[in-house]
């Protein structure tokens, strides 16, 4: 799990992911106060390619007057822009919600939480970290299975690299997390701690090279089916044999956190901004 590091640090983290040297302070440029924002996608999962834009995840806070009348509120903000030539977007969910998808058993909002390339933190994001070991279960296996399935069969459709790896990537995650109780959405240590199939380098460098390339020129796909087929009996085995609660203990611990930072004002940063960005 990330920890709080100085500016310094965290860019140098950031850039070792790929990201080009720009400066994010827009990140924070928005009228809710952010409790994190982190870099996602393919940055983080380590298959960026050269023109790669930067998904930028995090969370909000809300005011309390726009939870308490009739107005729904718009818990989810979306912007886009283009920084020296890269293009960024930033999603964030106001926390309630947040906590909300987190108690779902999602997994995606649960890398964004956990992710070392961190743009922009906060007490609260740190308090938040500290809670997630309570918000794992076996359930998860049931994300990254459906997230594959549906990977696949855009894989199947189009045979692009992308869809493959993310098969690939979503698949070996859940069997770690399953098998050790961490989130690891880093697809080369991933191969790297566990077995996979041996191509999954090559993959990932001809992606560099071509963000939609075809990854027929890489590995059959009659042997990519084999495959991902046990990759799938592997995470369904894992499932089964893990040491994982079967529903998530920090919802009151989650209350309790949310309804203090919305009453106590503003959210001040720990780690306001780091010139720095990744390519996915």
């Amino acid at each position: 799990m990330p920890e709080h590091t100085g500016a310094g640090e965290r860019d140098a983290v950031l850039r070792a992911a790929g990201l080009p040297a720009v400066d994010l302070v827009a990140v924070a440029e928005q009228d809710d106060p952010l409790v994190f924002a982190t870099v996602s996608g393919a940055h983080l999962y380590g298959f960026p390619s050269r023109d790669s834009d930067v998904d930028l995840r995090g969370a909000h806070l809300l005011p309390a007057a726009a939870l308490v009348g009739l107005h729904e509120p718009e818990e989810t903000h979306t912007r886009m822009w283009d920084r020296d030539r890269v293009e960024m977007d930033l999603v964030s969910h106001d926390l309630r919600k947040f906590a909300r998808l987190l108690l779902r058993r999602n997994g995606y909002v649960l890398e964004q939480l956990l992710s070392p390339l961190v743009v922009h933190t906060t007490d609260l994001h740190r308090e938040l970290i500290a809670l997630a070991p309570d918000l794992l279960t076996s359930h998860h296996a049931h994300h990254y299975r459906g997230f594959a399935l549906t990977q696949w069969r855009l894989f199947e459709k189009t045979g692009e690299l992308k869809p493959l790896l993310y098969t690939l990537r979503v698949l070996l995650t859940g069997i770690h997390l399953m098998d050790s109780g961490r989130v690891l959405p880093h697809l080369p240590t991933l191969v790297a701690e566990l077995a996979a199939p041996a191509y999954v380098p090559e993959l990932i460098a001809a992606k560099a090279a071509a963000e939609h390339g075809p990854a027929g020129d890489v590995v059959d796909p009659g042997r990519l089916r084999t495959d991902i087929e046990a990759l799938h009996a592997r995470l369904d085995a894992a499932q089964a044999a893990t040491a994982l609660r079967d529903a998530p203990a920090a919802r009151d611990a989650l209350h309790d956190l949310i309804v203090r930072a919305r009453l106590g004002g503003a959210v001040a940063p720990t780690g306001r901004r780091v010139a720095a960005s990744a390519e996915r």
